[in-house]
């Protein structure tokens, strides 16, 4: 089943030309079918590369979702035009009323902050509670993981004193969760950022539990079964060039930056980067949409009941 997207979203011939299976909301109103309700709550500036890559991600289960854009009430992006968020995203205050089977809220770009510095901070810890009476499943990505995992358990995120930037090995050490059907014993997932969570201090928090880890980078996916919530900390959501562009804008504004590790062959910057993390991210976000749709009730105004 397809995704429902608007026809005038970016998204839609994105998806469409690489032959994921999108719908207009037209169409979708005449199946006789109700649709996951999913929410992207959209902190990334680069708001259309980010509606890309989770629409792909969500759109290739064979379930029927309606994609929502969801944005902060007050804060006002400078780097997706005024056009675009007006016609495609609401503010948070306006959906408050609402139900959805799952929430995804983004990173930000602003890892160096402490959480309660965020200029909306206080909306955004709304945004979390709320999840708890009207969303199902909820998945903090990034700095987002690392915001709901600080709110509900007091977990910090740590200072790196150089940038996890790269390709890196992750192990699944959680083999019999469903969010981990059919993954290998171990695969590639980017990383890119200033801060890091420490497993000691996640082990410390009842209730936590870590389904993937590395080595190099420390955990990666935890399941908060009690908020019926999953944290990432790195990108499988990223694009085969994602990493290059971060890469390629650090080196043309001359801010010091390593080559992201184990990206391009031969770490050659100057040879396109191979994609080897694509068939993992669809896992789990499948795996995801599947566990949603398994203990979502049909009629999402019994959610917080």
């Amino acid at each position: 089943m397809p995704i429902t997207l608007p026809t005038t979203l970016p998204a839609f011939d994105v998806l469409r030309n690489e032959g994921v299976m999108v719908m207009s909301p037209e169409r979708a109103m005449a199946q006789e079918i109700r649709p996951l309700r999913i929410g992207l709550l959209n902190l990334m500036p680069k708001k259309i590369q980010t509606e890309n890559q989770f629409a792909r991600l969500i759109g290739a289960t064979p379930l029927q979702i309606d994609f929502q854009l969801i944005r902060m009430s007050e804060h006002q992006t400078k780097n997706t035009a005024a056009e675009h968020m007006e016609t495609f995203y609401r503010p948070f205050q306006e959906v408050k009323d609402e139900k959805f089977d799952g929430l995804i809220i983004t990173g930000a770009p602003i890892e160096h902050l402490p959480f309660e510095e965020v200029t909306y901070w206080d909306e955004l810890c709304e945004v979390m509670d709320w999840t708890q009476t009207n969303v199902f499943s909820t998945f903090g990505v990034c700095w987002g993981g690392m915001a709901m995992i600080y709110h509900f358990h007091g977990v910090q995120k740590h200072m790196l004193d150089h940038k996890a930037f790269g390709c890196f090995r992750h192990q699944n050490v959680s083999p019999t969760s469903p969010y981990l059907r059919g993954f290998s014993d171990d695969f590639i997932i980017p990383v890119s950022r200033w801060t890091e969570m420490k497993q000691a201090e996640i082990d410390t928090a009842p209730g936590l539990r870590t389904l993937i880890g590395s080595d190099e980078v420390g955990p990666c996916l935890v399941e908060d079964a009690a908020h019926r919530a999953l944290y990432i900390f790195n990108h499988f959501e990223y694009d085969s060039d994602t990493l290059k562009q971060e890469y390629d804008r650090d080196v043309a504004a001359g801010t010091p930056i390593n080559v992201p590790a184990n990206y391009y062959p031969d770490d050659n910057p100057a040879k396109p980067p191979l994609n080897r993390w694509r068939s993992h991210a669809h896992l789990l976000y499948g795996n995801w949409i599947n566990e949603i749709y398994q203990g979502t009730p049909y009629d999402l105004n019994d959610l917080g009941r």
